[in-house]
């Protein structure tokens, strides 16, 4: 007889459809940051080719959701707060971000609840980057001095 297995601590990575769901996700969304006239600023924030990036939100969403942990394993725990520190990102920004996943998730997520659930933590991820001085994560003080764009990677 053997022992029931414990359900994995994040669940949402066999529930999207593994990694080819994660794929499409990603693909959805950096289709959306690359056309849509109100992505424009964070997509100014992009290198010109998008394969690195996505590459890298593939690896980070997977783990995230809780599929295999190959993000941490090549690039180390995830720091999006240090990873974004170089952009300017506040409401607009995270607005934008949060309308290209929303559109993401509705076209790749046809489980009403498991969408719910993505948008809202997304939407929690989101406001945790922002870092203008409005940002409640930072308790109201922002020693972020905003510097020349850079890239995400």
């Amino acid at each position: 007889m053997s022992l029931p297995q414990p359900a994995p601590a994040n669940p949402h990575f066999a529930k999207i459809g593994g990694a080819a769901a994660v794929d499409r996700l990603v693909e959805a969304f950096y289709r959306r940051v690359d056309t849509l006239p109100e992505a424009a600023t964070i997509r100014a924030m992009h290198a010109p080719d998008l394969a690195a990036t996505k590459s890298v939100l593939k690896r980070y969403l997977t783990e995230w959701m809780g599929g295999p942990r190959d993000y941490s394993r090549d690039r180390g725990p995830p720091r999006l707060r240090r990873v974004h520190a170089a952009f300017a990102i506040g409401p607009a920004e995270r607005d934008a971000w949060m309308m290209c996943m929303s559109g993401a998730l509705a076209e790749v997520v046809t489980d009403d609840e498991l969408r719910a659930q993505l948008e809202r933590a997304f939407l929690k991820v989101a406001e945790t980057v922002r870092n203008d001085p409005d940002n409640r994560h930072d308790f109201g003080s922002n020693t972020r001095t905003p510097s020349a764009p850079g890239r995400v990677s």
